[in-house]
């Protein structure tokens, strides 16, 4: 939390009243429109890349800066393109003159936005064939070097060095320069301020470089005149004096900046310390006692008319001791975070923009991310707006496990068996199919599971798959199992919309799919039958051949007793 502060707004203005925050109307303080329009400046002021310029000049609605940061051509391109600018052009004697400005205390090439696209080299052409990144050769000026190579095979791009007098100069594009210069435009531009004498103003620029030598400035950049200290923002070709809305640098306060009960951007000081009259900004040593420490302010103490109250930073408001500072939503305002794919999020004191998932920040920009770089899919992917879709190959479809997968799929009851190249023998079908080998082919035939009872009551075959259903007065549960209805009206279920499938694992090239039988197996069930017959045959003859001797011995037995047995012989009296 911020420490307890004061400022004093003591003093007269230029107009000769006094400030007072509640009726406070100068024309100095921005209406909110105009508010609103400075907050869309901070996109401007964040271009500033992580590379820092070596200076830069202004003319005209043209920006230009110089970096000296050794690159190849294509990458000084992208570090131009990444802060809304280009490789500089030099298409007039007026930009050539701005070279000797941003080069004249360095030494080196460096890359400017002239190239030759996969063309020969033309003599009578503007550009000898050269175009400039904006991809046309619009031009009043040219300065080739006088030893310039026509051979196709030459050098594409160009770059400028003061040692050669700034004339353009063919070098290899992978090649890496000194540096190179970027070029930004803008409208809405500030001329310069006009400087009284003993004072002098410098400029700071939304892209990154300061100087006190410049004809016109671009929407975002500030200017301090010294030694008063004064501040402006430029907006809208028009200078506006310090304090400015609060979001951009602080306001332009030396210390920090809020808004007042009515809205007024205004700068505070810190606790022993008083605010500037003159220029509003800056800070100055306190040398009364303060009339705030009695109030026990938790953040700001400010003055109003004749007194002195408490007020709360920004991202806080006053509770209802009219002391302490408490956090509100700032992103009940839809002003907040614009982008239908940004999203406001709510801090203490404050808010942070964010995106939403599948978009990431390009140029303080929510942008699409193309999640098909990364190869998310297992056959072929097509990027949507914040997300992806996977599709698959002829024969596959959806794995409905796993969206990012495929799986063989038939949807009929016979198709192509899919084998692979190296080895014929290893063969897959989709789930609910079996192998069958042919004399020219191999297909996948498809499965009746119904043969093997899944269902506990009712089963219907599909290609692939099966549905259970249950008699009257049951009901289906868990897909399978059918369970007695409380309900008397129950006429028993239907076959569902959606096939029961059987859990299968995903095949791998080496591993057979569990719905089908291989060719060597198959052999073997054969084979296995065939013996598993005859060894049956086998059993049965043996079988007969016993009994047939068993019947044949107890035959013969019978015979001899009759040949060699005794009979009964009546004596005649």
């Amino acid at each position: 939390m911020p420490a307890k502060g004061f400022f004093t707004q003591t003093g007269p203005y230029s107009d000769g009243t006094h400030i007072n925050l509640k009726e406070d109307s100068r024309g100095s303080n921005m209406n909110p429109v105009l508010q609103l329009a400075v907050l869309l400046l901070l996109s401007l002021v964040n271009r500033v890349g992580s590379i820092a310029p070596s200076g830069g000049y202004c003319i005209n609605n043209q920006c230009f800066a110089v970096f000296r940061d050794p690159n190849d051509f294509s990458r000084a391109q992208n570090e131009c393109r990444d802060q809304e600018g280009q490789l500089m052009t030099v298409r007039s004697s007026v930009e050539h003159d701005v070279l000797s400005v941003l080069l004249g205390n360095f030494k080196g090439s460096f890359w400017i936005g002239l190239h030759r696209p996969l063309r020969c080299p033309d003599p009578v052409a503007r550009l000898r064939g050269y175009e400039w990144v904006t991809k046309d050769d619009e031009s009043d000026f040219s300065n080739w070097l006088p030893d310039f190579n026509m051979n196709c095979s030459s050098q594409r791009c160009v770059s400028v060095s003061p040692e050669l007098d700034f004339r353009w100069s063919q070098k290899p594009c992978q090649d890496q320069a000194a540096g190179f210069l970027c070029e930004y435009t803008s409208v809405g531009m500030c001329q310069s301020q006009e400087e009284s004498p003993g004072e002098t103003v410098m400029y700071t620029t939304p892209y990154g470089f300061v100087v006190r030598d410049l004809l016109s400035a671009p929407p975002g950049s500030t200017a301090l005149r010294m030694p008063s200290e004064t501040k402006y923002l430029c907006y809208a070709e028009m200078w506006q004096p310090a304090p400015w809305n609060c979001e951009m640098d602080e306001g332009g306060c030396e210390y920090k900046c809020t808004e007042s009960p009515n809205k007024t951007p205004s700068c505070y000081c810190p606790p022993g310390k008083t605010l500037n009259p003159a220029n509003k900004v800056t800070c100055e040593q306190q040398l009364v006692v303060d009339p705030c420490l009695a109030l026990s302010c938790e953040q700001i103490c400010y003055m109003n008319g004749d007194s002195y109250a408490c007020m709360c930073d920004r991202g806080f408001q006053l509770a209802d001791d009219a002391r302490s500072c408490v956090d509100f939503n700032d992103c009940n305002d839809p002003r907040q975070c614009p982008g239908e794919n940004s999203v406001c999020v709510n801090k203490p004191g404050g808010f942070e923009c964010i995106c939403k998932a599948g978009y990431s920040t390009r140029n303080g920009q929510c942008v699409d991310v193309n999640e098909c770089v990364s190869g998310p899919c297992e056959h072929e992917c097509h990027n949507t707006h914040g997300s992806y879709k996977c599709s698959c190959y002829d024969g596959y479809r959806v794995d409905p496990k796993s969206a990012n997968k495929c799986k063989l799929f038939c949807g009929k009851e016979e198709c192509p068996a899919e084998c692979d190249p190296n080895n014929n023998f290893q063969c897959y079908c989709p789930d609910g199919y079996v192998v069958e080998e042919r004399v020219d082919s191999t297909v996948c035939i498809d499965m009746d599971e119904c043969s093997d009872l899944y269902c506990e009551q009712k089963c219907q075959n599909t290609f692939g798959s099966y549905v259970c259903f249950c008699s009257l007065g049951y009901v289906l549960v868990d897909g399978y199992k059918c369970v007695e209805s409380d309900d008397d009206s129950s006429e028993g279920t239907s076959a569902p919309d959606t096939p029961t499938t059987i859990s299968v694992p995903y095949p791998d090239p080496t591993r057979q799919p569990s719905g089908g039988v291989p060719p060597g197996g198959l052999v073997g069930i054969i084979i296995f039958t065939a013996v598993f017959i005859v060894l049956v045959v086998f059993l049965a003859d043996r079988a007969i051949r016993r009994r047939a001797k068993r019947t044949n011995s107890i035959a013969l037995k019978a015979e001899e007793g009759e040949d060699h047995g005794f009979h009964q012989v009546k004596a005649e009296s």
